[in-house]
């Protein structure tokens, strides 16, 4: 099915919602959702919500009021609690599920107060294929996702997206920061924003697209194959700003940038387990 028959869904999925609510980060997907809810709802029935927390970098929040008010839609900030929440903070590898639940929670009071009927979030049909606790959240508060039931991936999202002339074609995924942490290592606010400094840096040398993983006195660099290059070039002035935030060593990741690489343990994991399990049989 092409991306246009899938569109065409989506049209449908969202002309049977009589209003929603929108999180909305500003990504590539949220931006998409906000912007077809509008075309088929009409702004008096569709309202972005923007989460506020120690795990996002302000400037997102900024982005994503910005692009709201582009698309025509009333846009609120909501703030959650975040590392106040001891078990997220333990960082457990269901800490999303955590995560969602309380920002569910919190759109949920949204929608109601303005009279809206609907949760919609940007989840798309390659999220299922990922190590994902934070679905199980959606499913039990009953917030929907529009993308994923129409069967959009990513690409075709990113495609769908210039169709439309949507600023967020190209823009590279942000997932939230506590994803830089190995599981077990608890998640700090001076954690967060050394992570978060040391990826800014690294995107004002022309790096659109990268990680800072934190492996406590060690930073992981990832970046895609064709940016190592300049990060060996600029080593000198990466290591040195790593360093003034409070990192001992410095790496670059060989294997290069990808999506969710912290779930690489949780997988490894399952294998040994699995090994075991198939030996004892």
């Amino acid at each position: 099915m092409s991306f246009l028959l899938k569109y065409d869904h989506l049209r449908k999925i969202l002309g049977e919602i009589d209003s929603c609510l929108v999180a909305f980060s500003g990504g590539v997907d949220s931006t998409l959702l906000l912007k077809v809810a509008h075309m088929v709802l009409g702004a008096k029935r569709v309202l972005a919500v923007t989460v506020a927390s120690d795990i996002y970098p302000p400037e997102e929040i900024e982005e994503a009021a910005e692009l709201a008010r582009s698309i025509g839609v009333g846009h609120l900030v909501v703030e959650t609690e975040g590392l106040g929440n001891p078990v997220f903070a333990t960082n457990p590898p269901d800490r999303c599920y955590h995560c969602k639940k309380e920002i569910y929670a919190r759109l949920w009071e949204e929608a109601r107060i303005h009279g809206l009927n609907s949760v919609l979030d940007g989840v798309n049909a390659d999220d299922a294929a990922d190590y994902r606790p934070g679905l199980k959240a959606a499913k039990e508060m009953d917030v929907r996702s529009p993308l994923q039931e129409a069967g959009l991936t990513k690409e075709e999202i990113r495609a769908l997206s210039r169709h439309l002339g949507l600023p967020t074609a190209g823009k590279a995924a942000s997932p939230c920061l506590a994803t830089r942490f190995p599981y077990g290592t608890p998640i700090t606010r001076e954690g967060l924003l050394r992570v978060a400094e040391g990826e800014k840096f690294l995107r004002q040398l022309g790096i659109p697209e990268l990680r800072v993983r934190d492996h406590g006195n060690l930073a992981r660099i990832e970046v895609p194959e064709n940016y190592f290059a300049l990060v060996i070039q600029r080593s000198g002035e990466i290591n040195d700003k790593l360093k003034q935030l409070g990192y001992t060593y410095v790496t670059l990741d060989i294997k290069g940038f990808r999506s969710g690489s912290m779930n690489e343990t949780l997988k490894l994991e399952v294998n040994q387990l699995q090994q075991v399990g198939q030996l004892r049989a």
